[in-house]
């Protein structure tokens, strides 16, 4: 995952990327995919997005239906466990985008600093 900047009043990038009419990959689905690879399973990073189980479900299901093939493969639980994990897509899906986003990141960075400079300075009550 790549890291969030230390600073939370930092600049930073969120893409959107639309793929078409039915498919879009943005920063919340990328966090969960992210989440997914981290914990091996679908509720528990639902959980850490403050997100509900259901929620993170359809998610998932949305973007392996989007893809040529799909990007999480889950079991059910039972006597062994359930659990979650990205395919090889998924994995070269989430690696593209983080990239995407530091590329942009790195292209932008002037503008960003120009556009932070001409904030108001909230410290000063101005």
């Amino acid at each position: 995952m790549t890291e969030a900047p230390k600073d939370s009043d930092a600049p930073r990038i969120r893409l959107r990327i639309l793929l078409g009419t039915d498919a879009m990959l943005g920063p919340g689905k990328a966090d969960l995919l992210d989440l997914i690879r981290q914990t091996g399973s679908i509720a528990a990073a639902g959980r850490a997005m403050s997100m509900s189980y259901k929620r993170a479900w359809s998610l998932v299901e949305e973007m392996n239906g989007a893809f040529r093939e799909p990007l999480v493969d889950s079991s059910r639980g039972g006597a062994k466990g359930g659990g979650a994990r990205l395919t090889e897509t998924g994995e070269l899906v989430l690696e593209q985008y983080r990239k995407i986003e530091e590329i942009a990141t790195e292209a932008g960075a002037a503008r960003i600093g120009l556009l932070r400079s001409l904030l108001r300075d909230v410290a000063d009550g101005k």
